[in-house]
């Protein structure tokens, strides 16, 4: 027993060793593509493969999008292909390829365009508390109701604000 171990130590290997058979030998263009190509376009793009030519000089990296998407994709590649290579650091793609799919109707391998919300975490119960003394004259269950979210909002933002600095 080695103790505690984080889980990306213990999947690492198996990450890098299925990236690697797809053609990704900088795995962090799979882990990290929203940063390494921005926000927008990772949310409608995904990169599949990366395949070497004969030559071995310029990879062509293949991305995922759907089909209303593509024509603004096409637009971006140049840009797309400056920021991938800063990923590598060298002119390791020199071509880029879209494959276009649907967003929803395939059973298997289907591809999400759309991340995860993240959680919010869990209301200071203090906050809370502050927020109900504060709406308690108000009789309007509506008035009463916003006031107090106001109310939270604002201690949350103070309190985060102070944690700060």
């Amino acid at each position: 027993m080695r103790g505690f171990e984080a889980a990306s130590g213990l999947l690492k290997e198996r990450i890098r060793t299925a990236g690697e058979a797809r053609g990704f030998a900088v795995t962090r263009l799979l882990t990290a593509w929203a940063e390494v190509v921005g926000p927008d376009l990772a949310a409608i793009t995904r990169p599949v493969k990366i395949g070497h030519g004969k030559g071995g000089m310029g990879a062509s990296l293949t991305l995922l999008t759907t089909s209303v998407n593509a024509p603004m994709v096409q637009m971006q590649l140049p840009a797309i292909k400056e920021k991938v290579n800063a990923c590598y650091g060298y002119a390791a793609i020199s071509r880029i390829s879209l494959t276009q799919t649907a967003p929803t109707g395939f059973a298997e391998g289907q591809a999400s365009f759309t991340h995860a919300p993240a959680p919010k975490p869990a209301p200071d119960p203090a906050i809370q508390a502050e927020a109900s003394r504060v709406a308690t004259g108000v009789h309007d269950n509506a008035l009463r109701e916003a006031l107090e979210t106001l109310t939270q909002n604002f201690l949350s933002r103070a309190k985060s604000q102070r944690g700060r600095s």
